[in-house]
C-alpha cells in the first residue's frame, strides 16, 4: 500500500503546495477510482470529519462532481444502499473508520457495489490484516491505499496540522503528558504527511532545549517539545523513505521546528495589514466574510456570504499590503473603471472625483449589469476597508499601535504605558490586555508582587484577564521574577538600571517600513539565517547533519531585494500611516508576480513549523522572504490564530494546579 509512482505533483510545470494537495486528491484518488468497467459511473465519496476538512480547504465542491462524484457522505451517518454504484473511501486509519467500512461493504447486501479506500496516513498493520481477513469485503474493494495527506492547505504557502488545542495540551500541566504525547504523535504524522505530498526529504533542525544548553537548568516536557515533535517527524520520514515512491533518498529542502515560546509579541500585537486586520477587527468565521447586498427587484438588502481567498484576484493583490495602501489602491482602481466606462461615469454623475460610498457602488452595480461582477468585487473590498478604517479610527488604534511598536523598539517604556492607560481610558479592555501582555513579554518582572496588582487596577482588568498575562509569561519560562529573558530563548536583556527601556526588537534600516509597521516577527530573522546557513548549532541542532555541499549554492544567480510595491506617495494618504522610506515588499504582488518559470530557478524550500499557533504575520512573512530570499518559505503551525483565539487558548492553558488570583504573583 502506498502512493501511486505517477503522482501528479510532478509535471514540468512548478505548483504550490495548495495545487499540489488539491491535484493529489482529484487526480491521484478520485480520478484512480475511474477504472475497467466503472469509468462512465457516478461515485459516492464516504469521508470523516477531519478528511471533509481536508478536502474542503483544498477543493470546492465542483471540482469533486467534476472528476464523477454525484454524492458526498459522512461515514458515521446513516446511508441510503446504492448497491449499484462505486464507492470512494477517503478516511483516518482508525479502528472505528475500519469497522464502519467493513459493516458497509460486508454480508449478502453491501450498501455499495465495490470499494476504493484511501486513508489520510499510515495505517496499522493489525489493521490491514483484520481488513484482509474478511473475505466477503475482500473482493470488493477496488483500492486499498495511503494518501499520505492529513493536513489543511490555508494558503499556498501554509499548511496547520489542526491540533486547536495544543497549546494546552502541550504547555499545561507538566504532571500529565498522555495528552501531550499525543497530541505531538498526531502532529508528526501530519507534519510527515506534507513532505509525502511534496515529495521533499527535509534536514530536520529543532530549537534545543534550554537544559542542554545551560547544565543549571532543569528540564521540563514544555522545553523538549520541539525536540520530541522532531523526533516523531524524522520516524515518519524515515518509514516513507522505504514505502513511498519517488521518495527523494538524500536531502532536497530544509525543516526548522520551533514554539510558540520564541515569540511571544507576534500573536497579540497589532498588524497593520489589510488580511490581518480583517481577521482582528471584523467578526469573521475563518475566511467568511458576511455583508449586505441590495435586494432583487429593489427588496430589503439581502445578507451574502463571502469566503477572502485564493480566487479572488483584489483579495490576493492587497491582503499583505498596509491598509492605508490597501484603501489607497482600491481607491484608485474604481476612479480607473469610472474613467474607463462611460456609463459609469453617466451612473456617478456629477460627483466628479469624490469619494464613493458603498451604496454608490450599489447603486452602479444594478444601473450596470454587464459590469457586476468587477463592480461587485470592487464594492466589497471598498466596504470591507470602509469597515476596518472606521474601527481603527473609532477606537483610538493609530495611538495603540505607535506605544506597541515603540514599546518592542526600546522607543518606550512602562511610563509611557502608564500614561496611555490613565489618559485613554476609553481604550477597550482587549485592547488594554493586549498592551499589557507586550509589556509583561518584555518586562516580566514588572508583574510580580504589587507592581503587578497595580498594574492590573491601572487598566481595569479582571481576574480572567490576569491569569492570560501570567499564563503568557509562564510560557515564556518566566514564573521566576529574577530570570530577565523575554522570549523564553535567545534573548537576553541588560538589567543596570531599573528604568531602562529595552528593545526585542532592532530596526532594520536596510528596509523602508511603514510607521506603524516596523514589528516583525521573530521567524523572519531565524528563516534569513537558514538561508544563509547562519543558524547557531547549537541552539538549533540538525537530525541529520547537513553535507558542506548542502549550503554551497542553494540558489542559482544573486540574492535581490523583493521589487518595490506600488507607489503610495499621494495626498490622500493619511500621515499616520506614511512611511519612514521606501518599500518593503509587504505587497504581496511581489511575490505573486513570479510565473512558475521563477519559482523553478528558486532554490530549495525552507520550511518553518511553529507548535501552538501561527500568527497571519508569520504567514506575510513567508511570502515576503520567498520573493527576498529566492526560496520558497512554507509556514506550518498546529492552528492560525488571531489575537482573540490566542488569549482565549492562553486563558485556556491550565499550568501546575488550578489557577486563582491568589496563587498568581501579580
Amino acid at each position: 500500500m502506498s502512493l501511486d509512482s505517477d503522482s501528479s505533483s510532478y509535471g514540468g510545470e512548478y505548483k504550490n503546495l495548495k495545487q499540489i494537495s488539491r491535484e493529489r486528491l482529484l487526480h491521484e484518488m478520485l480520478r484512480s477510482a475511474k477504472t475497467g468497467d466503472s469509468k462512465s459511473t457516478w461515485k459516492v465519496l464516504i469521508m470523516d470529519k477531519l478528511t471533509v476538512k481536508i478536502m474542503s480547504h483544498s477543493c470546492k465542491m465542483a471540482d469533486i462532481t467534476d472528476e464523477g462524484v454525484s454524492l458526498v457522505e459522512d461515514i458515521y451517518k446513516r446511508r441510503q444502499p446504492l448497491p449499484t454504484m462505486d464507492a470512494i473511501y477517503f478516511i483516518q486509519p482508525t479502528r472505528e473508520n475500519v469497522i464502519m467500512f467493513l459493516s458497509d461493504m460486508s454480508g449478502r447486501k453491501p450498501l455499495y457495489r465495490k470499494a476504493f479506500v484511501f486513508f489520510s496516513s499510515p495505517i496499522a498493520k493489525e489493521l490491514v490484516t483484520e481488513i484482509k481477513k474478511d473475505t466477503q469485503v475482500l473482493p470488493r474493494i477496488g483500492a486499498l491505499r495511503e494518501m499520505n495527506l492529513e493536513y489543511f492547505a490555508i494558503d499556498s504557502q501554509g499548511f496547520i496540522t489542526n491540533n486547536e488545542r495544543a497549546l494546552e495540551e502541550l504547555f499545561g500541566d507538566e504532571e500529565n503528558n498522555r495528552k501531550a504525547v499525543a497530541c505531538l504523535n498526531v502532529m508528526a504524522t501530519r507534519i510527515a504527511s506534507v513532505f509525502a505530498s511534496l515529495r521533499e526529504f527535509p534536514f530536520v533542525r529543532f530549537r534545543a532545549a534550554r537544559s542542554s544548553l545551560d547544565a543549571t537548568t532543569m528540564t521540563t516536557f514544555h522545553d523538549l517539545i520541539p525536540t520530541k515533535l522532531a523526533a516523531g517527524v524524522w520516524d515518519c520520514l524515515m518509514k516513507y523513505k522505504k514505502s513511498v515512491p519517488n521518495f527523494p533518498q538524500t536531502e532536497t529542502c530544509e525543516l526548522l521546528i520551533i514554539d510558540r515560546t520564541i515569540d511571544q509579541i507576534a500573536p497579540v500585537i497589532h498588524e497593520w495589514t489589510y488580511d490581518a486586520m480583517c481577521h482582528d477587527l471584523l467578526n469573521m468565521e475563518g475566511n467568511k466574510y458576511v455583508h449586505q447586498v441590495p435586494g432583487k427587484n429593489g427588496g430589503p438588502p439581502e445578507r451574502k456570504d463571502v469566503l477572502l481567498e485564493d480566487h479572488d484576484p483584489i483579495w490576493l493583490e492587497l491582503r499583505h499590503a498596509h491598509i492605508a495602501d490597501a484603501s489607497e489602491r482600491l481607491h484608485e482602481k474604481m476612479t480607473n473603471f469610472i474613467s474607463k466606462n462611460k456609463a459609469a461615469q453617466i451612473q456617478h454623475g456629477s460627483r466628479g472625483s469624490g469619494e464613493m460610498s458603498t451604496r454608490d457602488l450599489q447603486k452602479m452595480v444594478q444601473a450596470l449589469p454587464q459590469y457586476s461582477e468587477q463592480i461587485d468585487k470592487l464594492s466589497l473590498h471598498v466596504e470591507i476597508a470602509g469597515k476596518v478604517n472606521n474601527i481603527i479610527r473609532e477606537s483610538g488604534l493609530r495611538e495603540l499601535g505607535q506605544l506597541e511598536q515603540d514599546l518592542v523598539f526600546g522607543d518606550a517604556g512602562m511610563k509611557e504605558v502608564i500614561k496611555f492607560l490613565t489618559t485613554k481610558e476609553d481604550t477597550s479592555r482587549e485592547n488594554k490586555l493586549r498592551l499589557l501582555m507586550i509589556l509583561a513579554a518584555i518586562y516580566p518582572e514588572k508583574f510580580e508582587g504589587e507592581k503587578g496588582l497595580n498594574l492590573m487596577k491601572v487598566a481595569k482588568l479582571t481576574d480572567d484577564d490576569a491569569i492570560a498575562i501570567n499564563n503568557l509569561r509562564v510560557l515564556g519560562g518566566e514564573p521566576d521574577a529574577k530570570k530577565t529573558s523575554t522570549s523564553g530563548f535567545g534573548l537576553k536583556f541588560d538589567m543596570h538600571k531599573v528604568e531602562k527601556k529595552r528593545a526585542v526588537r532592532k530596526n532594520r534600516a536596510e528596509e523602508e517600513t511603514w510607521q506603524l509597521s516596523r514589528f516583525y516577527p521573530i521567524i523572519e530573522e531565524l528563516i534569513e539565517k537558514v538561508s544563509k546557513n547562519e543558524l547557531s548549532k547549537e541552539d538549533y541542532p540538525c537530525l541529520n547533519d547537513p553535507s558542506p555541499s548542502f549550503h554551497g549554492t542553494p540558489y542559482p544567480g544573486p540574492v535581490t531585494q523583493t521589487p518595490p510595491a506600488h507607489s503610495i506617495r499621494s495626498r490622500r494618504t493619511p500621515t499616520w500611516a506614511r512611511p519612514r522610506g521606501s518599500d518593503d515588499g509587504y505587497s504581496s504582488d511581489s511575490v505573486l508576480k513570479h510565473s512558475s518559470s521563477d519559482f523553478k530557478k528558486m532554490g530549495q524550500r525552507i520550511f518553518i513549523f511553529i507548535v501552538g499557533g501561527a500568527t497571519r504575520s508569520e504567514l506575510r512573512v513567508c511570502h515576503k522572504l520567498t520573493g527576498k530570499l529566492k526560496r520558497e518559505v512554507i509556514l506550518g503551525s498546529s492552528s492560525i490564530d488571531d489575537p482573540a483565539q490566542f488569549i482565549t487558548k492562553l486563558k485556556m492553558l491550565t499550568m501546575d494546579q488550578e489557577l486563582s488570583l491568589d496563587d498568581l504573583q501579580i
